[in-house]
């Protein structure tokens, strides 16, 4: 099996470059060109193109690309109403091999990173930026499981009236103060499925609590998260805030278009190896 990464590039002036990047049984090859008069859908084509050229007869290929263009006219016959010239050419390669087409988003493997890279450095783009090593969560399994607990403050500010209609429970869509309670909590046992890397932690409880500050008006936001694990959980602390404050935002904006959302920050926390920081 030969794994192509392939991508084009083309400048506001139609300098076009491209580049594909082969793997096979652990070695690796680079490809890459520029061409005059280019548009950027000429380039991807010519990538994978010039990709199969490098590649024999009766070979096992996957073309990965970021471009629907390329991808989709192969495996789902998009109309072909340019570029004729360059699909008549890439018909003929693919007829002589075993080709498989995947689409996946630019830069998402360090093999695509590469490939846009090198494009767009053969287009005149400006230099390569280092590759990014790709994201992954933290290997929590050699540490040992300790109470913790998390506390994170915000605030919403926001027009005097408004914060009486708070008070009072007159707003349109009702009690503020305890629909935003409600997403509070259950925003914090809802935070690995918005925080990307974060770990799926067993919360035993969630607190929000509010208090109105008439001075300054503005409402401020406590929330403090509890349980046992092997990480803390300041991300799910922080995330009660933040829920609770767009929450509130959500229900008082039709009254005060001028409120807004700040401060959000963790404040203390505690368990683990660092023991407590308290930083407020």
């Amino acid at each position: 099996m030969i794994n192509i990464f392939t991508d084009g590039a083309c400048t506001d002036s139609r300098v076009g470059g491209w580049a594909a990047v082969l793997f096979e049984d652990g070695k690796k090859q680079v490809l890459k060109g520029r061409e005059e008069k280019a548009t950027n859908q000429r380039m991807e084509v010519t990538a994978a193109i010039q990709a199969l050229v490098a590649t024999p007869d009766g070979a096992d290929v996957t073309v990965h690309s970021d471009s629907q263009y390329l991808i989709y006219t192969m495996s789902r016959g998009w109309k072909r109403r340019a570029n004729l010239d360059l699909w008549d050419a890439l018909d003929k390669l693919v007829a002589r091999r075993k080709l498989h087409w995947d689409w996946i988003p630019g830069e998402a493997t360090p093999e695509m990173l590469e490939a846009h890279q090198l494009a767009n450095q053969m287009a005149g783009m400006g230099p390569a930026r280092a590759a990014l090593e790709p994201a992954r969560m933290i290997d929590v399994g050699e540490k040992p499981v300790t109470r913790r607990e998390a506390a994170a403050r915000g605030e919403v500010r926001m027009q005097a009236a408004t914060l009486e209609l708070i008070k009072q429970g007159k707003l349109t869509k009702g009690d503020v103060l305890a629909v935003a309670q409600v997403a509070g909590v259950l925003a914090s046992k809802r935070t690995p499925d918005l925080i990307p890397l974060c770990h799926p932690l067993l919360i035993e409880s969630t607190q929000v609590e509010f208090r109105l500050d008439e001075e300054s008006s503005k409402v401020e936001i406590t929330a403090r998260v509890r349980g046992a694990g092997k990480t803390g959980f300041e991300m799910e602390a922080l995330t009660a805030v933040a829920v609770s404050a767009l929450t509130i935002y959500d229900m008082v904006k039709a009254h005060d278009p001028r409120v807004t959302i700040g401060e959000v920050r963790l404040v203390k926390k505690s368990g683990g190896k660092s023991g407590t920081v308290e930083l407020e």
